[in-house]
């Protein structure tokens, strides 16, 4: 029942101590206009989980369709960390996280909540900056297959 909900496709950053973690994920959504807030989820297994509360700032990148290759490498567990944003052009936000200049938006956002969710870390941050890189369709999930408009 769960993949029958078509969902949009962003990259999730993050810095911590100098190295950059990334992850893709299709549970991101608004929460709130005001104040403005946005919330992901993240596994509580993956590396990434980890490094994105300890940093307490992340950057989400709303990946366009011709992105997808995109969208599949940083779905990939234990990939090296080093070099691994090499391939895709990108842009640091103010507080220093990547946000790829491909995407269709941007936004970076503090932590300002943390919630259980099973296997999952809810995590819910108040956007600080937004940004419009570029225009195209975006990329779509949908019963385990990727997708456009």
């Amino acid at each position: 029942m769960v993949g029958k909900f078509a969902t949009g496709v962003v990259v999730v950053t993050t810095r911590l101590d100098g190295v950059d973690h990334a992850m893709t994920v299709n549970s991101f959504t608004s929460v709130s206009l005001d104040p403005l807030l946005v919330l992901f989820c993240a596994e509580k297994l993956a590396r990434f989980h980890d490094a994105v509360l300890e940093a307490g700032v992340w950057g989400v990148s709303v990946l366009p369709a011709s992105m997808e290759d995109a969208s599949r490498f940083f779905a990939h567990r234990g990939r090296p960390l080093d070099g691994q944003l090499a391939s895709w052009a990108h842009h640091r936000s103010p507080a220093g996280v990547a946000l790829f200049d491909g995407a269709i938006a941007t936004l970076e956002a503090s932590t300002s909540a943390v919630h259980d969710g099973g296997d999952h870390s809810i995590v819910v941050g108040a956007v600080t900056a937004l940004g419009t890189p570029s225009d195209g369709a975006p990329l779509l999930y949908y019963d385990s297959s990727y997708g456009t408009l």
